[in-house]
């Protein structure tokens, strides 16, 4: 595990990324505020332009800005810099295709964290040289959680980035209770769920379960 994930950039345990439409009916600001009674440590809000408008993507997160900061949780934004400065997030998580890592870091500083998704040694290889934060790893297993995701990466991209590269990373997708232990003995310290949190009827005890799998799969 690298200085960085150890210094809390970016904290061990579960992350959470929010996913309004398969929350069964209850609000990101909702399942939100269960995440972080659960115990979760960092969240991401993921909303797309196309679902929300501008305005209420706003105001979702400075609701969530003010929630996670009373609590001590670090909260990213998916992809929406300007929202990100806006509201005053910890940092911002961009894909492949949207703005630069080091446009990004122009207008966030350099105190604000910024995460990357990789599917590829190659593009891990990179986000190193651009000067992420920390990276996104995946997807490990197949997702129907956003429209434009690539193909499953499988535990052999996960292990080489475990054994190559030195920034944080997150693993995630299609990752659920019944699978977690599977990652977390491949070196994962961080791991995104998404529908497995937001979509279980009781969200708190769902990641107490996800929880207590994790620290057994690290103890053996």
């Amino acid at each position: 595990m690298s200085d960085r994930q150890e210094n809390g950039v970016l904290p061990a345990g579960l992350y959470g990324i929010t996913a309004e439409k398969f929350s069964a009916g209850r609000t990101n600001i909702e399942v939100v505020r269960q995440m972080i009674a659960g115990g979760v440590r960092i969240i991401q809000y993921r909303e797309k332009k196309a679902e929300k408008s501008a305005a209420e993507i706003f105001s979702e997160c400075r609701a969530i800005r003010e929630m996670t900061r009373v609590a001590g949780v670090t909260f990213i934004v998916n992809d929406h810099v300007d929202v990100a400065l806006l509201v005053g997030a910890d940092g911002v998580h961009v894909g492949q295709e949207d703005l630069p890592v080091g446009e990004v870091r122009k207008l966030l500083g350099p105190d604000k964290i910024i995460g990357l998704s990789t599917h590829s040694p190659e593009q891990a290889e990179a986000a190193v040289r651009l000067g992420a934060d920390y990276i996104g790893v995946g997807p490990v297993f197949a997702t129907r959680t956003k429209d434009d995701v690539c193909d499953p990466v499988g535990f052999s991209y996960l292990e080489w980035v475990q054994n190559n590269i030195s920034l944080p990373y997150v693993a995630i997708g299609g990752i659920k209770l019944g699978n977690i232990e599977e990652i977390v003995r491949r070196g994962a310290k961080t791991i995104c769920l998404v529908t497995e949190i937001v979509g279980a009827p009781d969200i708190v005890g769902r990641i107490h379960e996800l929880q207590a799998a994790f620290k057994s799969s690290h103890s053996r």
